[in-house]
């Protein structure tokens, strides 16, 4: 057996895989039945101070982006942090970590920039027991707009100073949630180093409008006759997830600093890629909120059967193993050369391949072989830019190959022999 046991920032969970701050983690009551499923640890949805009047709208609060087979692809809120009474969250985050104790419970926070208001609550919270606090500087509606969240987490400067404050004031390990609404995440990053803080978590929601009701000419979803942009999530913000935390993981400023993975996570490969890019744990929302609590059964499963077929003992051998396949372009092998190639036996004659090469690529596919219809692809003319295998519908059906050392390179006439690792260098490249 794998042991999936997960030591973050000093929080010793059972497994890697947590909640992110969220509406399933509003109450004790959503939180008994992730932990009755196997969840590892809860951030607890955002608390802010005492007395702030929040209400959330009595309309549609959640926007959707749908595949073909109604599969949700991305995901839209409006809510704001929690709604319901400070005191009342605190009771049951006393007992939950009372009930649980070997779970992780970190409390979410977001208070307006003020010394004194993150010292009053950092108090209050420090007396439930949790296991830490999450900083939400990444929320991008409704408390952006009154100076918190993303309003904060867009300024490196602000995310040092109040981690600094969170440092001073409290003992509990302090995570800062960063926004993607920024057009480097790593300087965020940074001033959270700067400040002290103990880890990142991210990314959080993306600024977003899900679409157009076209009869009625106003922006969807809405609320009676008007509506806000929201955070996006769900799968189809992974891409740009793994981008930010790669990016982190890899930056010499923040070397360092232990990783909570969000964004788009759904199974237990899509957490294993997050590890594997630098993340020591992961957090998770749109898909329970699709699927329910009991995901995290093959979450669980699927990790340890991974671990084990690839003979890794732990869940820390993962973290970071893939960080150093990632790099700059100018960086990348100029001197690799590949192919595109087509499994005649898997190959279904539909011709997807050969219109997107013809009408948008190097028209690299000829449509007969031997006289027959059929679609084999021209070495002389292939770039291999991997257009033919993104849209073929049968997976493994185009894939491409890497030219030896006595195959012909197409640009020169001969496989490329000089050296071109160094962008600046390259013959072909020039600074516009």
């Amino acid at each position: 057996m794998i042991d999936l046991k997960s030591n973050f920032i000093g929080i010793q969970t059972p497994n890697p895989f947590w909640l992110a701050s969220a509406p399933p983690t509003d109450k004790a009551y959503n939180i008994n039945r992730a932990f009755e499923a196997g969840w590892g640890g809860v951030m607890w949805k955002t608390l802010g101070e005492a007395g702030l009047p929040l209400v959330n709208v009595s309309g549609p609060r959640y926007g959707a982006w749908h595949g073909k087979d109604r599969s949700l692809m991305g995901f839209n809120n409006i809510e704001l942090i929690t709604d319901r009474d400070l005191e009342v969250n605190l009771a049951e985050i006393i007992q939950v970590k009372k009930d649980w104790p070997d779970r992780g419970v970190v409390v979410s926070l977001m208070v307006p920039c003020e010394e004194q208001a993150w010292k009053d609550i950092l108090m209050r919270v420090e007396d439930t027991g949790a296991d830490g606090i999450e900083l939400n500087f990444g929320c991008p509606h409704g408390m952006s707009e009154r100076g918190m969240g993303a309003a904060v987490g867009q300024v490196p400067e602000y995310v040092e100073m109040v981690a600094a404050w969170c440092k001073q004031y409290s003992d509990l390990p302090t995570i800062v949630k960063l926004t993607p609404n920024i057009t480097d995440i790593r300087t965020a990053a940074r001033g959270a180093v700067r400040g002290g803080a103990d880890a990142v978590s991210l990314i959080n929601t993306i600024n977003s409008v899900m679409g157009v009701d076209l009869e009625q000419m106003k922006m969807s979803p809405s609320v009676g006759s008007q509506g806000s942009h929201g955070g996006y999530c769900g799968p189809a913000v992974k891409p740009i997830a793994l981008h930010m935390l790669s990016e982190i993981a890899r930056d010499a400023d923040c070397k360092n600093i232990p990783i909570s993975g969000i964004g788009g996570i759904s199974n237990w490969r899509d957490a294993a890629e997050f590890m594997a890019l630098g993340a020591s744990n992961v957090q998770v929302c749109t898909a329970v909120m699709t699927y329910g609590f009991r995901i995290v059964e093959d979450m669980i499963d699927g990790l340890s059967r991974y671990l084990a077929e690839q003979k890794i003992n732990s869940v820390d051998e993962l973290i970071g193993a893939a960080v150093p396949s990632v790099t700059s372009w100018n960086q990348l092998d100029l001197n690799y050369v590949a192919k595109a190639q087509i499994d005649q036996d898997s190959c279904i004659k539909c011709g997807r391949c050969h219109i997107v090469c013809e009408d948008t690529s190097h028209q690299a596919i000829s449509t007969e072989i031997d006289g027959v219809r059929g679609f084999e692809v021209r070495d002389e003319d292939c770039v291999g830019c991997n257009l033919c295998v993104v849209v073929c519908p049968v997976e493994n059906c185009i894939t491409l190959r890497e030219l030896d050392t006595h195959e012909m390179d197409t640009r020169t006439g001969e496989r490329v022999s000089g050296d071109y690792q160094n962008w600046s260098h390259h013959p072909n490249n020039t600074v516009a």
